[in-house]
């Protein structure tokens, strides 16, 4: 292990205070996603990144402790044929959200800006006609009313190198390995390129691009909710207090003896 690793190691958040500071930021998340139903809000939150970047554990960070009718994840496959025949954009726009809606997507249209591109997937002039009108498009987007939030996950050479290692001989990881994430490997320099001409054209003051180092996968997590806390405006919406009711005991019956006989799930552990 390099030096540089080391300090690295060093500088780890603790499991214990992870917990502690990510359960703080789910709860914030919580109050903003009553403020969103409550206010009829929409939101797009974008995670973009080289593979192995940490994207999957950060959208899980996010979303794990909400509801999925609130925050809706969004990771669409390869287009089909047909999808392949549409503006580019339509097969994203059909998941935009509606009133109390935040999606999430997990890759998102600017795949021709990076897989697409590097890997041969689209051509040089479909490439520049995206990196030109994207942002005319995105305005069109903020200008409806929409909240756009654009993430890029930074990772570095070492980490992403340790990570696919990792999904190749973990037997919890391996599903994680794509198709795309070997050659992904061996077009390094490719990316950067990509992400270069991606930023400068793409990040406007109407939808900026957040760059989230992902090197320490649970500071990455903790400073994106905190992040996205912030740039979304939010309040404690009032709840009416509940009281629990007591169980009727009217047609009362021994329900336990009723299952007597019948095939249970064996109690292993």
């Amino acid at each position: 292990m390099s030096k540089d690793s080391q300090i690295q190691d060093a500088k780890k958040l603790k499991a214990k205070r992870y917990e502690k500071e990510l359960r703080k930021l789910q709860a914030e998340l919580c109050q903003l996603q009553d403020w969103v139903k409550h206010k009829g809000l929409r939101a797009i939150i974008i995670f973009e990144g080289r593979d192995g970047a940490g994207k999957g554990g950060t959208i899980r960070a996010l979303t794990e402790r909400v509801s999925p009718r609130v925050f809706r994840t969004v990771a669409l496959p390869a287009p089909s044929d047909r999808e392949k025949t549409q503006m580019y954009l339509q097969r994203y726009m059909a998941h935009f959200p509606a009133a109390g809606e935040v999606v999430i997507f997990d890759r998102s249209w600017y795949n021709r800006a990076g897989v697409e591109y590097v890997m041969g997937f689209c051509n040089k002039e479909q490439h520049r006609l995206f990196l030109e009108r994207c942002p005319e498009i995105e305005k069109y987007i903020v200008d409806a009313g929409i909240i756009l939030i654009k993430f890029w996950l930074e990772v570095s050479d070492e980490n992403q190198r340790q990570r696919f290692e990792a999904r190749i001989t973990d037997p919890l990881r391996q599903w994680k390995l794509s198709p795309m994430d070997l050659p992904s490997r061996t077009k390094w320099y490719e990316y950067s390129r990509a992400r270069d001409l991606m930023l400068k054209a793409t990040d406007t003051k109407w939808a900026p691009w957040y760059i989230l180092r992902s090197d320490d996968k649970k500071r990455a997590r903790l400073n994106c909710l905190a992040h996205l806390l912030e740039l979304i405006p939010y309040k404690k919406v009032p709840r009416e207090k509940i009281k629990l009711p007591e169980r009727s005991k009217k047609g009362a019956y021994d329900d336990q003896a009723s299952l007597k006989g019948r095939r249970f799930v064996p109690e292993k552990y």
